[in-house]
């Protein structure tokens, strides 16, 4: 299972990502959709702990 609470992501004072919560049961495949800017890739870069939250 992946299971992200709370997570809040920002750069040089920026919020990227506030306060982001979501669980992927075993099992399941789920994609992320949304406009550019949307914060899709940050989200995968916290995913890979490229990104560390706050």
């Amino acid at each position: 299972m992946l299971s992200f609470k709370n997570v809040t992501v920002q750069f040089d004072g920026l919020t990227a990502i506030n306060e982001l919560s979501f669980d992927v049961p075993q099992g399941y495949i789920y994609s992320i959709i949304g406009p550019n800017g949307a914060g899709k890739t940050t989200i995968f870069n916290c995913i890979s702990r490229l990104y560390t939250p706050i």
